[in-house]
C-alpha cells in the first residue's frame, strides 16, 4: 500500500534574532492527499492538528475515527465515498458501532475544531457520520444516504454547525440531534448549533431535536419523509425546548412508516412538537403534509407519550396548505398545554377551530 503523498501549506518561516531556532515541524499545517487503494485511517492518524486529510474520488472501504482536534477531513464532492469495509478488514470502535465516520471526544473533553466536508458516506448499518463530544464541529456538503438509522447524527455537543448537506433514505432520522440515547437526563444546551441549508428527504424522520436546548433548525428543505421535523422532549429537567424552527420548506412529508416502540406509525407530518417548551415555530412554509396518524397535520403540538405537555411554545408566521388533518394541530388542552399561541400564520382549517 502506497504512503499518503503529503503536502506542505506552509513552507518558509522568518527567524529574527539569534538562539531562536527553527519552528518545530508540527506547527507547519500538512495536507496529506489519499488515493484509491489507500488508508483514510491512517492519513488521519498520521495528521496532527490544524492538519487537512484529503481524500481524491474513489470508493473506500473502511470506516474512519476522527479525535485530532482542529482536523479537516475533506473530500472532493460526492465522488469520494466511504463504503462499509469487507467483513474480513480491520475493524475500530466506528467500524464495531455500525457508523462510518465518527467524530469523538471523551466524556470529559469535547473534541474541538473538526471539519468534515464534501464526501458521500453510504451503506452502514447504523449511522453515515456521527459525532460525540464535541466541540465546534462543521459538517459540510456531506451526503449521508441508505445508512440503517441515522444519515448524520450528534451526541452531547456544542456549538455544532451541520450546514448544507444531503440526507437521503436513511432509516430513521436524516440528522439526529441528542443530548444523549444512553441514558435519561434533562436537556442539554447545545450553546448555538445551527442545523441549516440541508437537504432532507426519503428518511423516517428528516430532522429530528431530542432533549436539547439552543439551537436553531432553519433554511432546510425538507420533503418525501415520513415526517419533517420532531422536536421531542421527555419527564427530564429541564426541559426539551427554547430553540427555534424557521424559514424550512416542509413539503409532502407522506411517507408511510410503521408503528415503533417510540412512535405511532407516521405519515403526513410536517413539524411536531412533543414534551417542549419555548420553541418559536416561525416562517416555515408547511404544505400537502397528509396522514391518518395520530401525529399527522401541518404543525402540530402532541402531549408526549409519557404524559409530558408541551407549554409557552409560539406558532408565528407560517404559510400552511393543504395538509391533512388540518394544517394547525393541537392536542393540548387549555388545562394541560399552557399559554401556547398561534399567531399571523396563513393557513385553511385547524383543530381545533380558530388557531388559523
Amino acid at each position: 500500500m502506497k504512503k499518503c503523498h503529503v503536502v506542505y501549506l506552509v513552507c518558509t518561516a522568518a527567524m529574527i534574532g539569534t538562539g531562536l531556532g527553527a519552528a518545530p515541524a508540527s506547527s507547519v499545517p500538512m495536507t496529506h492527499v489519499v488515493h484509491p487503494g489507500e488508508s483514510i485511517q491512517k492519513a488521519v492518524d498520521a495528521a496532527e492538528s490544524g492538519d487537512t486529510v484529503l481524500v481524491t474520488p474513489g470508493t473506500y472501504r473502511e470506516s474512519v475515527k476522527v479525535s485530532t482536534p482542529g482536523l479537516t477531513l475533506r473530500g472532493m464532492g460526492r465522488e469520494t465515498v466511504v463504503r462499509p469495509a469487507a467483513e474480513k478488514a480491520a475493524a475500530n470502535t466506528c467500524a464495531e458501532g455500525g457508523n462510518g465516520i465518527c467524530v469523538t471526544g471523551t466524556k470529559d473533553k469535547n473534541v474541538k475544531g473538526v471539519t468534515v466536508a464534501d464526501l458521500t458516506v453510504t451503506g452502514f448499518t447504523r449511522t453515515g457520520l456521527f459525532a460525540v463530544s464535541t466541540d465546534d464541529l462543521t459538517v459540510r456538503n456531506v451526503t449521508a444516504v441508505k445508512n440503517g438509522v441515522w444519515g448524520i447524527a450528534q451526541e452531547r455537543s456544542v456549538h455544532g454547525v451541520i450546514r448544507g448537506n444531503t440526507a437521503l433514505d436513511n432509516g430513521d432520522a436524516g440528522i439526529f440531534l441528542a443530548n444523549t440515547v444512553e441514558s435519561e437526563e434533562g436537556a442539554a444546551d447545545t450553546e448555538g448549533t445551527v442545523v441549516a441549508h440541508n437537504r432532507v428527504e426519503g428518511n423516517r424522520i428528516g430532522v429530528t431535536v431530542r432533549r436539547l436546548r439552543n439551537l436553531a433548525v432553519a433554511d432546510n428543505h425538507i420533503t418525501g419523509n415520513c415526517a419533517g421535523v420532531f422536536v421531542v422532549g421527555d419527564e427530564n429537567k429541564p426541559k426539551a425546548g427554547d430553540l427555534v424552527v424557521r424559514d424550512n420548506h416542509v413539503v409532502r412529508n407522506n411517507k408511510s412508516c410503521p408503528k415503533t416502540e417510540r412512535l405511532d406509525a407516521l405519515q403526513g407530518s410536517g413539524i411536531v412538537l412533543t414534551g417542549t417548551e419555548k420553541v418559536l415555530v416561525a416562517d416555515n412554509t408547511v404544505r400537502e403534509n397528509a396522514g391518518k396518524s395520530p401525529l399527522s397535520g401541518g404543525i402540530v403540538l402532541f402531549k408526549s407519550f409519557v404524559g409530558v405537555t408541551s407549554e409557552r411554545n409560539e406558532v408565528k408566521g407560517n404559510a400552511l396548505s393543504d395538509n391533512s388533518p388540518a394544517d394547525l394541530v393541537n392536542t393540548e388542552t387549555a388545562a394541560t398545554g399552557k399559554n401556547n399561541t398561534f399567531e399571523s400564520n396563513t393557513c385553511g382549517a385547524s383543530k381545533p377551530a380558530g388557531l388559523c
